[in-house]
Parts: C-alpha cells; sequence; structure tokens
C-alpha cells in the first residue's frame, strides 16, 4: 500500500512540459514491441482497466499497472511493470515483472524493419519471459508481431509460447486507432484469446500520449497479455517521461561527443543523409559525412524542434512534427547544434575535406 501511495506522488514530479516519450501511436495496447526510448530519460505509464459485476451488483473493480523503466545506450530500456492483480496464481495479491529490453535494428537508423528482444522476471509466475519482435511501418499502418516464451505459473519448470500480433492506424499526427490479438499455441479449454482494441491521441504540443480502450486482459505483463478471460474491461494508459538531460549537463555550448551508430556516417561518394528527432532527441547526435553532403533532419516527434547551429552558420527554425529540414554543408569543419526550445538537446556535424 506504501507503494500505492508514493507512485502518483512521483507520476507528477515527473512530467515537466517539453520532454520525450513513447508515443502510444506507435503501438496497440498490448504489444510494446521493440519500443525502448531514449537514453537518459525515465518513462512513467500508468495503465487501468475496469470491469463490472454482473448485477444487481454492478461493482466496478479496477486493477493499475505500473511501468518505471529508464532508456539506456545501445537502445536498452530496462525497468518494471507492476500490478495490484495477479490472475497466474491463486490468492496471489501483486504481480512483478523485471525486464531488459533491446532494439538492436530499427527503421529510424534506415533499416528496413524494426527488431526487438526482451527478458525478464515474473514474480507471480515464478520464472523468466522472453519475447522477440519485428515491426514494420507500410504507409500510415505500422504492423508488429511476436513470439513470447512464458514460465508456467502452475507447473514449475515448464515453458508455454505464445503468439501475438497487432497493428496502428495513423489517423492523422495526433490519432491513431489500434488493436491487437494474442494467444498461447496450447490454450486448454479454459484459456482464451487476449485481444485489446484502442484509439490513441498524442497530446498537442506536449510529449505525452493517451489510450482509452477495451480488452480481455487485466494487465499488460507478457504473462498477462497473453491470456484473455470473459471479462471485458475498459481501461486508459497514459505516459509520462522524464529526461535527465534537462537537469544534469548537456548544453548548447557543449554539444556530447557521443560515438556513431555504423551507419551514421556517409560514404565519400554519399551527397545526401537522412536522420531523425524522436524522443526528445537527435537519434544521430554525432555525424561525419565529407564536405558537399546534405543532412536532412526529419522531426518524428509531435512536439516542434530546431536544429540551431551554435556559431549560427544554419538555423532551421522551428521543425513541425512530420516536417523535415536540409543543409548542405559546403566547407570542413566542425559544427556543433542544438534545440532552441530544448536546449539540452545536442549534437554535432564533422565535416571532412574530400
Amino acid at each position: 500500500m506504501r507503494l500505492m501511495r508514493i507512485l502518483p506522488i512521483a507520476a507528477l514530479l515527473l512530467s515537466p512540459v517539453g520532454v520525450g516519450g513513447q508515443s502510444l501511436l506507435d503501438r496497440p495496447p498490448n504489444v510494446s514491441g521493440n519500443w525502448v526510448g531514449a537514453p537518459g530519460t525515465l518513462y512513467f505509464h500508468f495503465v487501468h482497466r475496469f470491469t463490472t459485476s454482473d448485477a444487481p451488483e454492478r461493482k466496478v473493480s479496477n486493477v493499475p499497472t505500473f511501468l518505471l523503466a529508464a532508456g539506456l545506450p545501445k537502445r536498452l530500456l530496462a525497468g518494471f511493470n507492476y500490478s495490484t492483480n495477479s490472475t497466474l496464481a491463486p490468492r496471489f495479491p501483486n504481480e512483478w515483472e523485471l525486464f531488459t529490453r533491446w532494439a538492436p535494428v530499427s527503421e529510424d537508423f534506415g533499416a528496413p524493419l524494426d527488431l526487438g528482444a526482451q527478458v525478464g522476471y515474473n514474480n507471480a509466475a515464478d520464472g523468466v519471459d522472453g519475447e522477440v519482435s519485428m515491426a514494420k511501418k507500410l504507409g500510415n499502418v505500422r504492423f508488429i508481431l511476436a513470439g513470447r516464451a512464458l514460465s508456467d505459473p502452475f507447473e514449475a519448470g515448464k515453458t508455454r509460447l505464445a503468439v501475438a500480433g497487432g497493428a496502428t492506424l495513423s489517423l492523422g499526427q495526433h490519432v491513431a486507432f489500434a488493436g491487437d490479438i494474442a494467444s498461447l499455441t496450447n490454450r486448454d479449454s479454459t484459456e482464451q484469446v487476449a485481444w485489446s482494441v484502442g484509439l490513441q491521441v498524442a497530446i498537442p504540443l506536449t510529449p505525452h500520449t493517451v489510450s482509452l480502450h477495451a480488452t480481455n486482459t487485466a494487465v499488460t505483463t507478457l504473462q498477462g497479455a497473453s491470456r484473455g478471460s470473459s471479462n471485458l474491461r475498459y481501461g486508459f494508459e497514459f505516459t509520462i517521461p522524464l529526461t535527465l538531460r534537462r537537469y544534469f549537463g548537456g548544453g548548447a555550448e557543449s554539444p556530447p561527443d557521443v560515438a556513431s551508430p555504423p551507419d551514421v556516417a556517409s560514404p565519400p561518394a554519399a551527397r545526401t543523409m537522412q536522420t531523425a528527432i524522436k524522443n526528445v532527441s537527435y537519434l544521430q547526435p554525432r555525424i561525419q559525412i565529407p564536405v558537399g553532403t546534405t543532412v536532412e533532419w526529419r522531426n518524428n516527434d509531435p512536439i516542434p524542434h530546431t536544429v540551431t547551429a551554435v556559431d549560427k552558420s544554419f538555423d532551421s527554425g522551428l521543425i513541425q512534427p512530420s516536417m523535415t529540414f536540409k543543409h548542405t554543408f559546403t566547407k570542413a569543419g566542425t559544427f556543433n547544434f542544438f534545440c532552441t526550445p530544448h536546449p539540452f538537446m545536442t549534437g554535432v556535424v564533422v565535416v571532412t575535406a574530400p
């Protein structure tokens, strides 16, 4: 109960305007897939699901689930899900899922699809669970598929398999329709397919997103999202991020010397390279290119950003969501840049002579 009192207070403390978080427009309610956030950012997600009993009582019962996780370097996310109720074991009051998630391949860096993996420990099942996932965006639709290996909560040492899939349909910059379905591969007569359907909404000019959904699952752990029930539940999810770079280090005058991913540096023959802004971060904060190369930044965040040179040699002005800014580098040198509304966002372009 003490944790129940602390977590809502933490949510208020972790909600300053202008910080970055995961957009629920990228995933359906029960399948997180390869979402790993951004390094140096803490994430708090609040999921609440309600059900009602039959007449005459028609009692409303609710099950909250809290996610608290930290974005780490190398496209890692580590944290936990905590639910106040569990259906995995008789008379087991709570459910904890401690997890680490990795996204080694991403469309944000030019890959043809997204790949992710998660491993964790669920205390109610008293065992290790895992998931591998892949996702692909085609036009306004993002598809996601996942395979899961789950500890059997009812028989020690046994592993059960599950499959899941879903999609989000973008209806504009701030609204998407989403749905998913999951099932144990060897369901018995008492187990049902899990599903959810939701309206995902981004709050304009903020990094926060909300999901309003219906589902037949109670919690969002891998175990809970793989097992359906006969109870229809209505719920919501709200995302709250805290970008630590806002408070610790990082200024316009001292951009980070971050090693570039292997695909960041353009080969000598390349004249144009594309990069992105997402989760209130430059996805490639260090770019190395030859003279004459054009760099294009795309804003994949729901809030405006800029790409502004410290020496004032270029300035994008506000880049609105889904829009781009291009600049051609015609001379060799090192060009530090930052985001005017979010000066903790910094980067550098190193231009080499041919």
